[in-house]
């Protein structure tokens, strides 16, 4: 008859003996090394409930790393200095219920992963970090101890016995545990590593690769705890387990998590620099140092280089000391228009540099290009070479990702690449974050090309769209992005001559080539009677008072060149770009210019713009003509005969000059904008 006998197990597992023996209730545990990842991982987060309870970690991780460090050195006459604690959590009892757990452990890798996993349910409200420091601790007493006892000299009679009693030279120690235990501290450290970083507070979509790290410290929890338990059964002499496979388990996981920290540590030394370098931007002094914030590492070895053409600028940087400066930011795809664009804006800049426009100096403002690259190989830098050939303004060469990368997404508004042309003035100062939109819209009319400029500009023309969509709805099928003209005239051969000429330049293979968008509308074509309510809207915004802003006067002077161009025998011609009028020109010389397109067209491309190529060759027809009218008048036609007001006179008066003033030929601003 057999008797039930119940006791408990080594590793704390209660053990029912009806006939069976331990051996082949051992055999039924699971073996932790014919596990993949996900099954552990899986074991142990079903015993993590939470990590809100508290421990001493920086007294006990200094206990710790002294007692490992101290065991790992030979003995020396150096006293050392002992900082006593009076208390600390997990006190001493804990602790040492873990030991006598890890100390009891016998027989194979089945009952490691038992005893691993009473640990991680003893231990399941605290943290991963503190799982593993409580565990190294725990070895520690017995760890300790036992290297203390190893060492102790001759003349110790109190830790001779105790040596004697604990049988230490007879244990099978492994000659090499101080160097596991070595690497188990450094494992510690990198864990402990994540834990700081992430108790940070770090945004895990800016610091991913903190969150790649998660995925592993259960891993690396577990088999650091594994790895010690192992080590605890061998110090004792209770099993011979072969630490080198834990060590070779631990390994590969540790060496996972360093390749996230690794990351991790970038990501977040680029975050801290762009909290640096935005504190630093509210106190930047100049242009210099707000673009240094932008292109420049804390390397010293980087170097932004700057470039205009093929030339290196030798002064960096300061080249745009007291300057403002049109930031061009973009990637390498995708720009050619932009640089069109802006290589006319840097003409118009070069063009009489001197002129002073509301309050501005032209030559005061230089254009840099900032190019954003995620990963520069030969490929993005022969693409760069080529880009910058094409350029006429300084362009910056910095073959790494920018540094104030961060402070360009955030203060400038720079998203996915999106080409943006930020403004900033002599001081450091955003006067724009983008005026892409305006310079595309309005050209170089919107210098210096803040968003007040673009206001004003609309607002100037606003009215006037207004009106067209009020007598033409035929106007709104324009495209705004196109060239428009607008024009119209009593003469009819004149309209029928414009019309053809313009349906030239339309399908001319030049304009196909620089892909500019040509449309054309002759007012009131479809619609007669509509030609007047347009002269009526016209001459109602006319005003007698004087104009109470800028802009006001802007629109009466463009009130007083359309009424102007409307009494034209021949016609009248409007050249818009999109919403932008650009132009206002008479019939004669707005017709020449389209008919002798073929003599201007290369200007252009050279011009860059089709508008100002348009422009020059007008007004260069306007002289013509205006020259090649006398202008000379006989005395004798003077019809009108006055005679003196003082009524004890009454004789005619002497003429004493005749003055004339043709409103559209003699003055070529009188009707031109």
């Amino acid at each position: 008859m057999s008797i039930a006998l119940s006791s408990v197990a080594p590793n704390g597992a209660k053990i029912q003996q009806n006939g069976t023996s331990q051996q082949q209730q051992k055999s039924k545990l699971p073996n932790p090394f014919e596990f993949d990842d996900y099954h552990i991982l899986n074991k142990v987060y079903l015993t993590h409930v939470n990590d809100d309870e508290k421990y001493d970690k920086d007294v006990l991780f200094n206990l710790v790393s002294t007692i490992i460090s101290a065991s790992s050195a030979q003995i020396s006459g150096t006293n050392h200095v002992l900082i006593t604690q009076i208390s600390f959590k997990p006190d001493f009892p804990a602790l040492k219920r873990i030991s006598c757990q890890m100390i009891m452990t016998r027989g194979k890798a089945e009952c490691v992963h038992q005893t691993t996993l009473w640990i991680f349910q003893h231990l399941r409200g605290f943290s991963w970090d503190a799982k593993a420091l409580i565990t190294l601790a725990a070895f520690s007493l017995e760890y300790g101890e036992f290297m203390h006892l190893y060492r102790i000299q001759s003349s110790d009679t109190l830790g001779n016995s105790l040596k004697q009693l604990n049988q230490v030279q007879f244990r099978k120690v492994p000659s090499d545990i101080s160097d596991i235990v070595a690497f188990l501290l450094q494992v510690f450290q990198h864990i402990i590593q994540w834990a700081t970083w992430s108790a940070m507070g770090y945004d895990l979509e800016e610091v991913h690769s903190l969150s790649d790290a998660m995925q592993e410290i259960p891993l690396v929890v577990y088999w650091t705890v594994a790895t010690i338990v192992a080590c605890s059964a061998n110090l004792v002499g209770i099993s011979e387990h072969i630490l080198s496979d834990y060590i070779k388990r631990l390994s590969s996981v540790v060496m996972r998590l360093n390749d996230h920290l690794e990351k991790s540590k970038v990501q977040i030394e680029r975050i801290d620099d762009y909290y640096r370098r935005l504190k630093e931007s509210e106190n930047i002094k100049g242009v210099v140092g707000f673009l240094r914030l932008l292109i420049q590492g804390n390397d010293s070895d980087q170097i932004p280089l700057i470039y205009k053409g093929n030339t290196q600028v030798r002064t960096g940087l300061e080249v745009f000391k007291k300057n403002y400066v049109l930031l061009f930011i973009s990637g390498l795809d995708s720009i050619g228009d932009e640089i069109l664009l802006l290589n006319s804006i840097y003409n118009r800049l070069q063009d009489n540099p001197q002129e002073v426009i509301k309050g501005f100096k032209k030559e005061d403002f230089k254009i840099l290009w900032i190019p954003t690259v995620d990963m520069w190989d030969e490929v993005a830098k022969n693409q760069f070479r080529n880009l910058k050939e094409s350029m006429k303004w300084y362009v910056l060469e910095y073959f790494s990702q920018l540094p104030g990368l961060g402070i360009i997404k955030n203060r400038l508004n720079y998203i996915d690449n999106k080409p943006i042309v930020s403004v900033i003035n002599s001081q450091g100062e955003i006067m724009n974050e983008n005026a892409m939109e305006i310079i595309f819209q309005w050209g170089f009319d919107a210098f210096p090309f803040r968003k007040i400029d673009g206001d004003d500009l609309f607002k100037k023309w606003a009215w006037f769209w207004n009106l067209m969509k009020k007598v033409d709805i035929n106007i709104e099928d324009m495209r705004r992005d196109s060239y428009i003209f607008i024009y119209g005239g009593n003469d009819p051969k004149w309209i029928q001559d414009f019309t053809r000429a313009i349906g030239n330049i339309q399908k001319n293979q030049s304009i196909k080539n620089v892909d500019i968008n040509i449309d054309y509308h002759q007012l009131g074509k479809h619609n007669t009677t509509k030609i007047p309510y347009f002269w009526i809207g016209i001459d109602g915004r006319k005003q007698n008072k004087t104009c109470h802003d800028r802009v006001d006067c802007e629109i009466q002077e463009a009130v007083k060149s359309l009424l102007c161009l409307k009494q034209d025998p021949l016609g009248w011609v409007l050249l818009s770009k999109g919403y932008h009028v650009t132009l206002l020109g008479h019939g004669e010389p707005m017709y020449q210019t389209v008919a002798d397109f073929g003599k201007w067209k290369d200007n252009v491309v050279e011009k860059e713009s089709f508008d100002i190529a348009f422009k020059e060759y007008y007004n260069i027809k306007l002289k013509e003509i205006s020259s090649s009218v006398s202008c000379a008048v006989n005395s004798s036609d003077v019809l009108a005969t006055i005679t003196c007001p003082n009524p004890t006179c009454g004789r005619v008066m002497e003429v004493t000059s005749v003055n004339y003033k043709c409103c559209h030929r003699d003055d070529q601003n009188s009707c031109c904008i």
